[in-house]
């Protein structure tokens, strides 16, 4: 039911909440715990129109396993960074002859 799906959805923020100390200092983090958990709200928040069950409960268990696989420290300093990348704003990459005209 959507009820209980809420209570999943708010323990697994919860449980992200109260890990991100520990995933700062595991990782060595250059971001403050106050950013990350910042972004772990805006994470959040873009799956807030979520309304059909089935897609939340899914969501909810990928929440869990990156939860799992992050505290267990299977990924790498560069994967944790990944979540601060912002995709709506990809870097643009420049083409040699553009990088040699803009340095000389």
């Amino acid at each position: 039911t959507p009820a209980t799906a809420r209570h999943r959805v708010i323990g697994l923020y919860r449980a992200w909440y109260r890990a991100i100390p520990t995933i700062c200092e595991t990782f060595t983090l250059p971001v403050s715990v106050s950013t990350c958990r910042a972004k772990l709200r805006e994470k959040f928040e873009d799956n807030k129109e979520v309304k059909d069950v089935r897609v939340i409960d899914m969501l909810v268990v990928k929440g869990k396993l990156e939860l799992d696989e992050t505290l267990k420290v299977f990924k790498q300093t560069t994967h944790v960074m990944r979540f601060f990348d912002d995709p709506g704003n990809p870097k643009t990459q420049k083409d040699f002859l553009t990088r040699f005209l803009e340095n000389n």
